[in-house]
């Protein structure tokens, strides 16, 4: 074994927060963490997530169980996550815009014994419980301290409290195993109700130094976090692998455009990831002209696909700035291939290549291995992956094709071993007998200057079986006609792929970390 594989080999008997002890070791008194006004030094961060562990143990809860958080972004929300690593708790991460139903749903499926949340969200936490819901939740506390200073037991004011709680003694006697538990991490639920893909400690240890290797990772890097922790790629792509290197981190509620620009500026930020959905309306931001932003070096997008008409006025407009394409899944902490910087120019619609941990291969419908640019569906194996779906053996097995996962996206691979993502095999549209892919069709569409997005999905027709339909959304002021669109795409692509129907909306459906929900514009249409 390599040094890399060592030191994987080796995680594997030890915790995932170990990393940020060794860099409390290291650099105790440099700045980790930025939040608000709120400035963390290693040791203070180490401190907090001890008093954290050990106040979750002293209020009764054991080995394994699990530990939801329903919150924006915040330095309490990043220093739970990590004290439940300490305390052999698995943590629970939940979209804090699902409600009623969906919040349920989760709270349930992962038979949660402690919910944290925002005081901000009381009410929509009331609402299941007093539907009957969650009855496995038996504590709830705040992640922050609400604005009266009277609720719940609150994790900041916890992790700030030096007084001691009882529970040392349990922490003391903790004992995990690479192999254990840390997080159930819900998939999107784009395409069915969500699962909980169980990530071990040495299966996201494993994707930290992937990232950290493909991404570049540097301790001097000032990186923005603004993308929502409770999805993988904010928390696992680049939080915790900044953590374990020695960085300072600002960390930011939510991506609020005018702020990030601001902090780029202000911190000095020499690393940014962003969704596509924010990037775009980032470089449209007019006070972009007046602001110093230098600084920035390293752009990383992902969570959804990237247009390559946007991604080239990108390019074109920070030419100082590597950027990197972010592609994975989920189940696999999530981060599975990257295109680099050098490597944009050649390939602009390329995912890239897998990264150091992950193993790719791709098969055609018949399992085939695909030829050269022949389309099949990736799978992956390799340290990085889950252990399975909680609680679901069948949607495990159905995932798997002996050790590798089926990821459900078709995508060509080129002699360089690079990977185009061509669409999810559940997206692609049957029209009259033949198969489009619909970003095909999308990528000709957002040529039109006047397109801000675009979703293309297969509406069912006694004709065509399904009909190429173009959902479509203007930019500002702007004005198109559905026979212009259609004429457009006819220019550039075969007749049969060109929509039947073109429809102007509004906004297109999307979840909190920017992927769109096409399986919500086919309901609604069918």
């Amino acid at each position: 074994m390599n040094a890399l594989e060592d030191t994987i080999a080796a995680a594997r008997s030890t915790r995932l927060d170990s990393l940020l002890t060794r860099s409390a070791e290291r650099t105790p008194h440099a700045a980790a963490l930025r939040f608000e006004e709120r400035e963390w030094s290693y040791a203070e961060l180490e401190a907090a997530v001890d008093r954290v562990a050990v106040r979750l143990l002293g209020a009764g809860l054991s080995r394994g169980d699990r530990v939801a958080a329903y919150g924006l972004n915040s330095d309490a929300y990043a220093v739970l996550f990590l004290a439940c690593a300490r305390a052999g708790l698995v943590h629970v991460p939940v979209n804090f815009a699902l409600k009623g139903d969906e919040l349920r749903y989760l709270l349930e499926d992962s038979g949660a014994t402690l919910l944290a949340a925002d005081p901000a969200l009381r009410a929509t936490v009331k609402a299941v419980f007093d539907a009957g819901g969650a009855a496995s939740v038996r504590q709830v506390w705040d992640l922050l301290p609400p604005p009266g200073g009277e609720g719940h037991p609150s994790v900041l004011t916890t992790a700030l409290d030096p007084a001691p709680h009882g529970g040392t003694e349990a922490l003391a006697a903790v004992r995990v195993d690479g192999d254990d538990l840390v997080q159930l991490l819900y998939t999107s639920g784009t395409t069915s109700a969500p699962k909980g893909a169980m990530m071990t400690h040495a299966a996201l240890m494993a994707e930290y130094v992937s990232a950290t290797i493909a991404l570049d990772l540097d301790a001097e890097d000032r990186p923005l976090v603004a993308m929502p922790l409770y999805h993988s790629a904010a928390m696992h792509v680049f939080l915790m692998p900044y953590l374990a290197l020695g960085a300072t981190v600002r960390l930011l509620p939510k991506p609020d455009v005018g702020q990030i620009v601001e902090l780029v500026e202000s911190e000095r930020a020499r690393s940014l990831f962003l969704a596509p959905t924010v990037w775009v309306p980032l470089a449209n931001h007019p006070e972009l002209a007046t602001r110093d932003l230098s600084s920035l070096t390293k752009a990383q997008y992902g969570a959804s696909i990237m247009p390559v008409t946007v991604l080239a006025r990108l390019r074109e407009r920070y030419p100082s700035i590597g950027f990197y394409n972010c592609f994975g899944q989920s189940e696999l902490g999530p981060l599975c291939t990257v295109l680099r910087p050098e490597e944009h120019e050649a390939r602009p619609a390329s995912a890239g290549r897998p990264v150091y941990f992950v193993q790719a291969r791709v098969l055609t419908a018949n399992g085939d291995v695909a030829g050269q640019d022949e389309p099949g569906e990736i799978q992956y194996r390799g340290p990085q992956l889950f252990k399975g779906y909680w609680n679901k053996p069948e949607q495990t097995a159905e995932a798997f094709d002996g050790a590798w996962f089926r990821s459900g996206d078709q995508v060509t691979k080129d002699a360089g071993g690079f990977i185009t993502v061509v669409d999810r095999i559940k997206d692609v549209i049957n029209t009259g007998g033949v198969l489009v892919a619909p970003r095909e069709v999308e990528d000709a569409i957002y040529e039109l200057e006047s397109v801000a997005e675009v979703a293309v999905i297969g509406l069912p027709d006694e004709r065509w079986i399904e009909a190429v339909t173009a959902v479509v959304v203007l930019k500002p002021g702007a004005s198109l006609t559905a026979e212009a669109v259609r004429a457009h795409v006819k220019e550039r692509i075969a007749a049969f792929k060109v929509p039947k129907a073109v429809e102007f909306v509004q906004e297109l459906p999307r979840n909190q970390s920017g992927k769109l929900l096409k399986r919500e514009l086919r309901a609604e249409r069918s």
